[in-house]
């Protein structure tokens, strides 16, 4: 029987650190198959992100893109996951898109963070007043529960809307300032150009970056690379295909060797207390399956 998943419902059901442990399981059963497929059409897209893994089932992540939505007051994506059982393939749930890509997003780099950024960590720093710094601002907030948080943004008027949003969180006017007076940087914007500079980094913290996605996307120099142990979600979806990373292999910076590990090696990641750890979310669909599969469950516990 297959069930309808709606955000608002299923949200105020989830937590962050069980998440993070399904996570954390769902990389030791076998590797995941996945697939990406893009349709367009002028300026619109329908991606399909389909995912298997024995023991979990099957999952296809519906997303469209509608970029004119927005003159019009509309949302500019939309979609639903398609979550099927890995015994029959039968249909068992069709849960929000919104809903999956929050907790997956951020419950990918809070995996990262238990175990690379140091426990005692009190200064979290958002770079990115969007809606997945909200995101992450929750989620660390579970794992760091007396850490204060600062929010930088380009635009002032971005912070300042995330402030009233968050009332605790306090706003950065100076991005250096803020990147070394922190212990994690948790980076979420569509920069192309590097924001964060390998200078301003400080032994002992760990950064999270979420933003870049496409090849021509950046969010740290090579400096930073350079200083840090770096760690991905998934070789598979990272080294090859997103800028963070294939930019400075392609110059000869760094080889695909300076990453130290993914999450089907958990047990590397782990880090010295001088060191700089920087860990790069790529996402993918295995992610969503292991996501909605936590999701479905706590749904039919409820």
């Amino acid at each position: 029987m297959n069930q309808m998943i709606p955000l608002a419902e299923a949200d105020a059901l989830l937590d962050w650190i069980a998440l993070t442990d399904v996570l954390a399981a769902g990389h030791e059963l076998p590797k995941a198959t996945v697939e990406d497929v893009f349709l367009y059409q002028g300026n619109k897209t329908l991606l399909n992100r389909s995912a298997w893994i024995d023991g979990l089932g099957l999952a296809v992540k519906c997303a469209t893109v509608f970029p004119d939505n927005r003159d019009a007051g509309k949302p500019m994506i939309g979609g639903a996951v398609n979550l099927f059982s890995g015994s029959d393939g039968t249909l068992q749930a069709i849960l929000d898109f919104h809903l999956v890509t929050k907790w997956k997003t951020a419950g990918d780099s809070l995996l990262a963070a238990r175990r690379l950024a140091r426990p005692d960590s009190s200064n979290i720093l958002i770079v990115g007043a969007g809606t997945v710094g909200r995101s992450l601002y929750a989620a660390y907030s579970a794992a760091f529960p007396h850490a204060k948080f600062t929010v930088w943004n380009r635009s002032p008027a971005g912070a300042e809307a995330f402030q009233a949003a968050l009332p605790d969180v306090a706003i950065a006017d100076d991005l250096e300032a803020a990147v070394r007076a922190a212990d994690i940087i948790t980076s979420a914007t569509m920069s192309t150009d590097p924001l964060i500079k390998g200078d301003w980094l400080q032994p002992g913290q760990h950064v999270d970056l979420i933003g870049a996605y496409r090849p021509d996307m950046r969010e740290v120099d090579d400096a930073a690379l350079l200083k840090s142990r770096v760690f991905v979600d998934n070789m598979h979806t990272t080294v090859g295909h997103i800028g963070e990373l294939k930019i400075p292999i392609a110059a000869g910076v760094i080889d695909a060797s300076h990453v130290v590990a993914d999450y089907y090696d958990l047990g590397a990641f782990r880090r010295d207390p001088n060191d700089i750890t920087l860990f790069k979310n790529g996402g993918g669909a295995h992610l969503d399956l292991m996501t909605c599969r936590y999701i479905l469950d706590v749904w039919n516990a409820r």
